[in-house]
């Protein structure tokens, strides 16, 4: 008998109080495939509901029945799917959120300039952390539309997935950096630029950071820095507005992992690092499990797969139940330590599939184990 408390999947969908959900996680546990199933049920039960993807495969989209998903939501209508509410599904464009951003902060003549230089289109797709920043540009943008009463967002593929909330601090920190501003000469310094920090001393740190970046990415990051001032604000203050959103009553956070070693001491590192940043978390889902479906322990069906004659099939099925249960008490000895580690956080349990979710009927299903 399972002690785990328990995390009511429907009361949370059903909450009109409930305006975000976040699944987060390490890799690879199925974080995509539960968004997607938590947003269908959530659209079945009469939620006006959007879920944003950051993971690059395209698997939502076609589970969804829909032949892509782009950077704008696109409501998905398939024959047969008739929900109280509505469903909608987008897939974050890291380059057109960020150029869409640079449009409203920046006025027509000064985006251009901005869009046009290189150095920002190098960091509109390479920066450390602008991926996971404009995910939560998005989802600052969703919020702030009020076309949707419940926005589910499936966080970014990194190796933390709490680098979503990083992200604005750090791309912030990094584009206002003391050390970047007086390389790039910015324009509130009058002019003070690289060629003042020459003569101040710093030719052969400025020649050494010229060899290594080039000298024209320099001027284009000068020009770039120039561009960005008047924008910089906006910036700004949309991350703080979206990091208020996230730590808001009306957020919860649900931390994916499946039952392996690895994956459980990830989701015990969110559940902490989550209580420290005061997130309002929801629960575990405990993604792939293998359940018992038998009342037969696995020493009694090895003695009877010892005992049974001429039946190879009957022996094969014993032995098969025997490292099942095996497998799932392997399995509940894990959730139990997390369980004893974080005895607040509810959990709920998702059965294995044994195949791919790739239609509405998978994530339907998948729907109905996280709320059973």
């Amino acid at each position: 008998m399972s002690a785990d408390p328990k995390l009511d999947v429907d009361a949370l969908l059903d909450d009109p109080a409930s305006r975000v959900i976040v699944c987060c996680g390490s890799g690879g546990v199925g974080k995509t495939t539960t968004a997607a199933a938590l947003a269908l049920r959530a659209a079945e039960r009469g939620r006006q509901t959007v879920v944003l993807t950051i993971d690059p495969a395209r698997r939502l989209a076609q589970a969804l029945g829909l032949r892509e998903l782009g950077n704008h939501p696109k409501q998905v209508r398939v024959e047969g799917f008739e929900p109280k509410g509505e469903l909608w599904a987008m897939m974050l464009d890291m380059r057109r959120t960020f150029d869409d951003m640079v449009r409203v902060h920046a006025g027509p003549e000064r985006a251009e300039q901005l869009l046009q230089n290189p150095f920002y289109q190098t960091i509109s797709t390479s920066f450390s952390g602008t991926q996971e920043y404009m995910a939560m540009e998005k989802l600052g943008q969703l919020a702030a539309t009020d076309e949707w009463d419940l926005i589910i967002v499936d966080t970014p593929p990194s190796r933390s997935a709490l680098d979503f909330l990083d992200a604005p601090t750090r791309l912030s920190t990094a584009l206002d950096g003391r050390m970047i501003r007086l390389l790039t000469g910015p324009a509130k310094a009058g002019g003070w630029g690289l060629r003042k920090v020459v003569s101040a001393g710093f030719s052969m740190f400025a020649k050494a950071v010229s060899t290594i970046i080039g000298g024209q990415l320099l001027a284009d990051a000068s020009a770039f820095m120039q561009a960005f001032d008047s924008m910089f604000g906006g910036f700004r203050e949309r991350a703080r507005k979206t990091a208020e959103l996230l730590r808001s009553s009306g957020t919860s956070f649900l931390v994916v992992a499946a039952p392996e070693p690895d994956a459980l001491r990830e989701a015990s590192y969110f559940v902490e690092r989550l209580a420290g940043e005061s997130m309002p978390l929801a629960g575990l889902v405990a993604n792939r499990t293998h359940p018992v479906l038998a009342p037969l322990s696995a020493t009694e069906a090895l003695t009877a797969a010892e005992s049974v004659q001429n039946a190879p099939l009957a022996e094969a099925v014993l032995r098969l139940h025997a490292d099942r249960v095996a497998l799932a008490e392997r399995e509940n000895r894990l959730l139990a330590r997390f369980t004893r580690a974080h005895p607040e956080v509810p959990l709920t349990r998702v059965p294995a599939l044994a195949g791919d979710v790739h239609d509405l009927e998978g994530l339907r299903d998948i729907g109905v184990k996280l709320a059973s």
